[in-house]
């Protein structure tokens, strides 16, 4: 679909999850319109709008819907945790319904009402080196960089590192370092953890493609995966994050969180916004 078959501008959402901000574009009916493009359009916070992901709603595919999420400098991801809790929040209020079927690029996705908080299942973590990916075959655990951190699959890419203190990480001059380090070769999340008991630790996030952010779910999931794969916590815990507070279960079916959403406002792409980005 072309900016030009949509005269009156683009509707979006502004949506976040602890912080974890996203421009949500509802497609069901038309078909996607989000290109790499758009997205940097829209993520630039001066001409744009902001966001850390944005994510686009699209019909179902033997799913009540399905979910495109894109980065902030243009590139795709294929999994956003607080997003996918942030639009099952929205369509499962539009539906009256208390659980969803959602299709990612990470695979089929379960979101879930209990008692007011949004839950979603992300799915079993990924923890072959060639799934997660890395660059060569090796344990994910005890990768060879300073710190021993672990590698997690979670539909994206993630490298965990345990630290004494969260608080005291440069997350602006590490964080970038291990995103574009050889092995790995997407690029990768990186997470920094303070474990300060077995059922509460300490996160704090660099995400690929947009940098530092309040929160991340599939980092928070491929967190808490980490430490209970090091034996440090149970499968599960809180986790403070920089915008709040995440409840995360690693279970059978998969590594289930929790936690609050927000709608914050809507509004429209207007018609010579949406001209510019076509050029």
């Amino acid at each position: 679909m072309q900016m030009q078959d949509i005269p009156s501008g683009l509707p979006f959402m502004k949506m976040h999850g602890l912080g974890n901000d996203f421009v949500v574009i509802d497609s069901r009916g038309r078909g996607a319109v989000t290109t790499a493009a758009l997205a940097q359009a829209i993520g630039d916070r001066h001409r744009g709008v902001g966001f850390d992901q944005l994510a686009e709603i699209l019909d179902g595919v033997g799913t009540d819907i399905c979910l495109d999420f894109w980065n902030s400098d243009g590139s795709r991801a294929g999994a956003c945790g607080n997003a996918t809790r942030c639009v099952a929040a929205h369509v499962m209020a539009e539906t009256g319904r208390d659980r969803l079927t959602i299709r990612t690029v990470r695979g089929v996705l379960e979101a879930r009402s209990v008692a007011g908080v949004t839950w979603v299942n992300m799915g079993p973590p990924q923890l072959d080196w060639n799934e997660v990916p890395l660059a060569r075959a090796m344990e994910v655990t005890g990768l060879p960089l300073p710190g021993a951190p672990t590698a997690v699959g979670m539909g994206n890419p993630h490298c965990v590192f345990v630290v004494p203190d969260a608080e005291a990480v440069a997350l602006t001059e590490e964080g970038p370092r291990v995103e574009t380090d050889p092995l790995f070769p997407e690029k990768t999340n990186v997470e920094y953890v303070e474990v300060r008991n077995r059922s509460e630790v300490r996160m704090r996030v660099w995400e690929r493609g947009t940098g530092v952010t309040l929160a991340c779910g599939s980092g928070a999931c491929a967190t808490v995966v980490a430490t209970a794969l090091r034996g440090l916590t149970e499968r599960q815990v809180k986790m403070e994050l920089d915008g709040g507070w995440l409840e995360l279960d690693w279970r059978e079916d998969g590594v289930w969180m929790g936690g609050p959403v927000a709608h914050v406002f809507d509004g429209h792409f207007s018609a010579s916004f949406l001209a510019l980005v076509e050029g």
